[in-house]
């Protein structure tokens, strides 16, 4: 399991920082072994490491959740990768899912993520600024 752990975040960021594809100088192309013994880890931090998106592993224990919050003026990707759970949407119906899975969040979207299986629930989120 944690090889596919290590494979989907290098394919997430690989994806998102193709060869020579918006590099700015200084900026690098990286590798991140997904460990997290808390409930929320980041990943990629923003500027100056990446052009504004940020990313993090998240482990919720059965009925634990993130809690409401809104992403902003950023839209937000989460990549399940293990269990289930259900992405509350403030004014829309529940999204629910199960790994492996990807649940797009569009910005200014208040919203909350719980685990409703009975594991834990593993996700990588990647948070980006959307365009106008």
């Amino acid at each position: 399991m944690e090889k596919t752990r290590q494979i989907a975040l290098t394919l997430v960021i690989a994806g998102i920082l193709a060869p020579g594809f918006g590099q700015a100088p200084g900026r690098q192309p990286l590798s991140l072994a997904l460990a997290c013994v808390g409930k929320d880890c980041p990943l990629l931090k923003g500027v100056p490491q990446t052009a504004g998106m940020r990313s993090g592993y998240v482990r919720l224990k059965p009925g634990q959740s993130v809690g409401w919050h809104s992403t902003g003026h950023n839209e937000e990707c989460l990549i399940i990768l293990h269990g289930a759970g259900k992405a509350l949407i403030e004014g829309r119906r529940a999204l629910e899912f199960a790994a492996p899975h990807a649940v797009y969040i569009p910005p200014a979207t208040k919203h909350n993520v719980t685990d409703t299986g009975g594991d834990v629930l593993e996700y990588v989120y990647v948070v980006a600024p959307a365009a106008e």
